[in-house]
């Protein structure tokens, strides 16, 4: 069944292109890259811009294109658009859609978004290449999808010795994508700097409030009427990277903590989930701490 999934998958973004752009906003870039487009043969699927100012504001454009055999063509229309991106100063990345990214998974004790994560990861259009742990308790789940296992204890005293360990299983596996599903502990900036922008973390609540070990205690005690979850990118400075998916449910006073425990891990898998999707599907920009999410 998953090879007649990912066969289908396949099928259906065979010889797709997704340009990413970014730049300064100014008159002609849609009519620029259109007519490239258009001169190479291609066909425009879906357009998508925004501009923070019409005036000399940023710009952002998501298009998915459809051009015959672009597996072998797409380092030669990278190449070509070097023209178009230095004209303009921008920053571009173009993607063959059919060629599903390679994610690393990893989590702590806590295994909901995990579980949802394995259960989604054909839908999510994702080759889960491996799951990180500091601890064995998902170990048997995560062998039961056939896929690789790493346990690495951290401790104060090895945690650089262990992230060096990491980042070099990651680079072997050729990772486009790390999600942290969970994962109570704090990466560190050397960390960090080989995946800027590809690594996507779960907070436990709607940031920035009742940020902590201990949330949904805080929340109870606040007395609050709605409860969250946040993905966000991970950065140097501790939950405040680009926000990427957000989302609430109501809660009532005869609610108790662990009560609000249970409601807030089923909004923490729907916000993982979705903010994953974006990413694979090459939705997201980034820009001054913030994100452009094309849906």
């Amino acid at each position: 069944m998953k090879d007649v999934i990912n066969n289908a998958t396949q099928s259906k973004n065979k010889n797709l292109g997704r340009l990413l752009i970014s730049c300064v906003d100014r008159p002609g870039i849609v009519s620029c890259v259109s007519n490239f487009l258009f001169e190479k043969g291609a066909n425009i699927v879906t357009s998508d811009q925004h501009t923070t100012d019409p005036q000399e504001g940023q710009f952002f454009m998501r298009i998915v294109f459809h051009l015959p055999d672009l597996k072998n063509k797409l380092d030669d229309l990278n190449q070509d658009f070097l023209h178009i991106a230095r004209d303009y100063d921008m920053q571009f990345e173009m993607y063959l859609a059919e060629v599903k990214k390679k994610v690393a998974i990893f989590v702590s004790k806590e295994d909901h978004c995990l579980r949802e994560l394995l259960w989604q990861s054909n839908t999510l259009d994702m080759d889960v290449k491996l799951v990180i742990s500091n601890h064995n308790d998902s170990k048997e789940l995560v062998e039961s999808y056939n896929i690789p296992f790493y346990y690495f204890p951290v401790t104060k005293d090895t945690k650089d010795e262990i992230e060096s360990k990491q980042l070099g299983i990651l680079k072997e596996n050729d990772i486009d994508l790390i999600i942290l599903a969970r994962y109570m502990q704090i990466l560190t900036p050397n960390f960090i700097s080989h995946h800027p922008d590809r690594i996507i973390n779960i907070h436990h609540s709607f940031l920035p409030a009742f940020i902590g070990a201990n949330p949904y205690q805080s929340a109870y005690e606040r007395g609050v009427k709605i409860i969250g979850a946040t993905a966000h990118y991970v950065t140097n400075d501790l939950d405040e990277g680009p926000i990427i998916e957000q989302d609430v449910e109501r809660v009532y006073h005869s609610d108790h903590a662990k009560e609000l425990k249970r409601i807030g891990s089923h909004i923490e898998r729907i916000v993982l989930a979705r903010a994953v999707s974006w990413h694979l599907d090459d939705k997201i920009l980034t820009f001054n701490n913030k994100t452009i999410v094309f849906r």
